[in-house]
């Protein structure tokens, strides 16, 4: 009699009852194994559960009768189905070692932790992990650490010192190598030279004209030291923000700031006085110095002339000496006359002596009110001076007469 075998409705094939011969053995119809308190699961049959689920997965059969041809089947598929997986991981894995370089990195590669390369811009490929991997170095950016620190200056104040420093990764092998945390190590640099600039300066020096010159120190210190550590690293910039006192003397240091700032209002007010005055003082200067050069000239040519007069009149009382004396008599009798308002008259032959105001007359003679006793007067002052004249005249020619002068 032929058995009754059940149809698959799923994969069309033809399965025994689990309770008949040639069935499923002793697996009950959920895939158990009925052994009871046998022990742990045999490795073999596990192996061949996964080559039967890998052969179907692959299109290889994953049942069906027992037999020799059947087994020898299911191997084929199942060697073939394994053979592609490993394919295509091993193509997965080939594929991850590409890689792209920017423009502005730089692709350091290792070789189980020894560098063996570097790449610049472009696509490459390096051997996939864990053999070999890539570390990408931007050698553009700028970065930046912060500065915050208190410090002791030469003459032992404290300073609270905020600032910045920037750089830049210039060999990113160093870069990578021979520093293990570059960043941390910078700033340490960077403290230590800071302290080592403020430490040889003053406290007025670091708070005021002198931080752009300690940036400039500070620089070029750290950027010795990352050189002899060769951290691969550039130092761009130093800034140092703000330097000022401790808060518990903030007041005290600004009355000392404002004082400064008094001192150098007063100055550039004293300055601007000494710019106005000055000028004003060389003028004056320059005007008398030619003041006195021109009464220097006049004083030496008035007394050249003099001079000159003097000798000229020699040579006249040389040659007539009675005349000369005479002569420089009246002159000068005239000069001191020409200077006099009151005249007294010794008229010859009379005992009185005559008294002429001439500034009176002459002031009612020009405001127009002369009276005739005024008129008089004035005519007895003209004919005493016509008098005088003619006397003079009539003792110079006597004079001359008896010096046989003719």
């Amino acid at each position: 009699m032929r058995k009754q075998e059940n149809l698959n409705p799923g994969t069309g094939k033809h399965d025994m009852a689990w309770n008949e011969p040639g069935g499923n053995g002793s697996k009950d119809p959920w895939g158990n194994n009925n052994r009871g308190d046998q022990g742990p699961p045999d490795l073999d049959e596990v192996f061949k559960n996964l080559q039967k689920k890998f052969g179907s997965l692959f299109g290889g059969k994953g049942g069906g009768r027992s037999g020799g041809g059947s087994g020898s089947g299911m191997s084929a598929g199942s060697g073939i189905g394994i053979g592609v997986v490993i394919l295509i991981l091993l193509l997965f894995w080939i594929a991850t070692g590409f890689y792209k370089i920017e423009e502005a990195e730089r692709g350091v590669v290792f070789r189980f932790g020894k560098h063996v390369d570097t790449t610049q811009k472009g696509l490459h490929w390096h051997l996939p992990t864990p053999i070999e991997h890539v570390e990408k170095v931007d050698i553009t950016k700028v970065y930046t650490i912060p500065l915050n620190s208190t410090m002791l200056t030469q003459d032992e104040n404290i300073v609270d010192i905020h600032g910045t420093v920037q750089y830049q990764i210039a060999d990113a092998v160093k870069y990578l190598l021979n520093v293990r945390h570059p960043e941390v190590s910078l700033a340490q640099v960077t403290e230590s030279a800071l302290r080592q600039s403020i430490g040889r300066s003053k406290m007025d020096y670091v708070i005021t004209e002198g931080r752009g010159e300690i940036a400039i120190q500070v620089k070029g210190i750290i950027q010795g030291i990352v050189n002899n550590y060769q951290t691969g690293l550039t130092i761009f910039k130093v800034n140092i923000q703000s330097a000022k006192p401790p808060e518990a003397v903030k007041d005290a240091f600004d009355d000392v700031t404002q004082a400064r700032e008094d001192e150098e209002r007063f100055k550039n007010e004293a300055e601007a006085y000494r710019n106005e005055v000055l000028p004003k003082a060389r003028g004056a200067s320059a005007r008398l110095r030619e003041e006195a050069e021109a009464y220097k000239n006049e004083v030496i040519a008035r007394a050249e002339g003099e001079a000159t007069r003097f000798t000229e009149l020699l040579e006249a009382y040389k040659k007539a000496p009675q005349i000369t004396r005479d002569r420089l008599y009246i002159d000068m009798m005239e000069s001191v006359l020409s200077n006099s308002s009151k005249v007294m008259v010794d008229v010859k032959g009379g005992n009185n002596l005559l008294y002429l105001p001439l500034d009176k007359l002459m002031e009612r003679q020009n405001t127009g009110g002369v009276t005739s006793q005024q008129k008089a007067s004035a005519d007895i002052l003209n004919d005493i001076r016509q008098r005088g004249v003619n006397s003079n005249q009539r003792a110079r020619t006597d004079s001359l007469r008896s010096r046989g002068v003719r």
